[in-house]
């Protein structure tokens, strides 16, 4: 099993950005995603900025690096800038845009299709196969066995297997909008946001009317309260047919994290339940966990 670092969903300053990164140089990750996939005003980092990181991370790491693009593409500017990204001519792009898909399935480029993209069963993946997917992160809501499903499906199908990355740590990214949550909760307007999502580097937590905590939110994303962590599932993501687990970065404590799924991978055993939720791979509300929904 592979270690994935996905690609960073809140908006850190620069230094904050290259500092995290050279903390992860030295980690053992197999994989790891470079990259805006939130918002085109997050510009702290531009392309070239990014694959200067990239150049220097080369050096440093063993990790195939990725390239990560938007999710939501909204303006021509931003769909120029998209295509930049995927002519990047160095690195490996993560399409999170059916429009990065037909952009790159154009150029005849492999790619890795990220999880905002609509993929749920053998049929689709076949689509996305023969456009260049070469790995396939299946939407945080899927549930385990509906991933085994797609995949026996594809089988079936005869499509060429892609490899599969598990969403397995981090905030979910449940949502994204064309309005600011964060600038919204400053009551500045999104064209005049003054980028304060960078307030928040782990973005705003949302609560119910009862103060339970709902969501969280990260600019025009909206993404879980609670972090997701599949690591007691670790056994039954063995046997979905994962190939690799993606770990969302968070502002602190990435290195404990990693440690946790390493050790697991190489052979201890997994902790009987862990905090977070994990409802979503128990084909439950999200929100809940196993213990909870009553699956342990």
């Amino acid at each position: 099993m592979k270690l994935a670092l996905g690609p960073v969903l809140f908006y850190w300053d620069r230094q904050k950005t290259h500092d995290f990164y050279a903390s992860m140089a030295d980690q053992p990750l197999d994989v790891m995603y470079l990259g805006e996939t939130v918002c085109s005003k997050r510009r702290a980092m531009m392309l070239d900025d990014w694959l200067g990181l990239a150049r220097d991370l080369a050096e440093a790491s063993r990790a195939q690096l990725v390239l990560s693009g938007l999710t939501l593409v909204e303006a021509a500017s931003e769909l120029s800038a998209l295509r930049r990204l995927c002519d990047n001519g160095e690195l490996l792009v993560e399409a999170n845009d059916m429009g990065a898909v037909q952009y790159l399935a154009s150029k005849k480029l492999p790619f890795v299709g990220g999880p905002a993209l609509n993929i749920y069963n053998g049929h689709a993946l076949g689509e996305l196969v023969a456009s260049g997917m070469i790995r396939w992160v299946p939407p945080v809501e899927a549930s385990g066995q509906l991933i085994e499903s797609a995949l026996r499906q594809a089988d079936e199908l005869g499509v060429q297997r892609p490899e599969v990355e598990i969403f397995a740590y981090g905030h979910l990214p449940l949502a994204y909008s064309a309005r600011c949550f964060t600038a919204r909760a400053e009551n500045r307007p999104k064209d005049d946001c003054q980028f304060c999502c960078q307030n928040y580097p782990e973005g705003i937590p949302l609560l119910s009317q009862e103060n339970e905590p709902l969501f969280t939110i990260n600019g025009i994303q909206t993404m879980s309260a609670s972090v997701s962590n599949l690591l007691a599932d670790y056994p039954a993501l063995v046997q979905a047919g994962a190939d690799l687990l993606r770990l969302s970065p968070r502002a602190e404590g990435m290195e404990q994290v990693i440690a946790a799924f390493d050790s697991v991978r190489q052979g201890g055993l997994p902790p009987l339940a862990v905090d977070g939720c994990n409802g979503y791979w128990h084909g439950q509300p999200g929100m809940l966990r196993a213990e909870e929904a009553g699956l342990c």
